[in-house]
């Protein structure tokens, strides 16, 4: 375990050496998504019965962190190394490809917690939020985490250059993260839309986080779990075999 410790914790270093960016940066940018949207919209949109819109937002700001920051921290990883040449002290090692995989993803998961930890921190003084279920609190905060982290290395063994991995964050996890029901819930949408979103799994993992909090849900938690974990192991499994393989990385 000494060499999966070591890249572990180069990888927590890495981001946590510069947590004005990769930590404060991004909690600053979900208040003022907070206060914009909360000012705006407070006294025009009820989505739950007795739930203000800037409690129902905040849960969905803090898991779009979570997500986020997630597949950012092990993308911008690999694609770094990549460029600048370093990942070679990654492969010389006797380190087989769970090990990689399992300290990227760990780190990606411990940034993705803690900038999601830091939003709840600074949003939930607005709003009056309750823990109904904090299992399923914990359970999506984890594996959104580990998805998204997941998500972030296959984008970064794929990608060649920062113009492709910046593609990927702008055409598809930018996209199904704000059309997740952040923001709003989908039975206000029109029904070829409500079908559409059904189609995404970043929803599920909105949509379960959020029940943790008031009990509520557009869709059953148990359901929305299943669909989370059956993305993730497929994720994972593809994520294991390009690595297993040296796809990109061996050349």
């Amino acid at each position: 375990m000494t060499g999966f410790n070591t890249l572990l914790y180069k990888e927590v270093l890495r981001f946590w050496k510069v947590a004005t960016q990769t930590i404060t940066a991004p909690v600053m940018t979900a208040l003022l998504y907070l206060l914009i949207f909360g000012h705006v919209l407070e006294e025009h949109v009820q989505v739950y019965p007795g739930v203000r819109y800037t409690a129902f937002l905040v849960p969905g700001l803090v898991m779009m962190s979570v997500l986020q920051n997630s597949f950012a921290n092990s993308s911008s990883s690999l694609i770094q190394s990549k460029i600048t040449g370093n990942l070679v002290f990654v492969l010389l090692p006797p380190l087989s490809h769970w090990e990689i995989f399992g300290a990227y993803v760990l780190a990606a998961i411990l940034r993705g917690l803690t900038v999601g930890a830091g939003v709840f921190i600074v949003t939930a003084w607005f709003a009056d939020l309750h823990f109904v279920a904090p299992l399923w609190i914990a359970l999506f905060a984890l594996l959104g985490a580990a998805m998204l982290g997941t998500m972030g290395l296959i984008a970064g063994i794929w990608a060649e250059k920062f113009d492709q991995l910046a593609a990927f964050q702008n055409f598809l996890i930018m996209p199904a993260t704000f059309l997740s029901g952040v923001f709003y819930s989908i039975h206000s949408l029109p029904a070829f839309w409500q079908g559409l979103s059904r189609f995404n799994p970043f929803f599920y993992m909105i949509d379960g986080f959020r029940f943790g909090f008031f009990g509520k849900s557009d869709v059953d938690p148990v359901f929305s779990l299943m669909i989370v974990t059956v993305f993730f192991l497929l994720l994972a499994g593809l994520a294991v075999q390009m690595l297993k393989r040296g796809y990109k990385l061996r050349h």
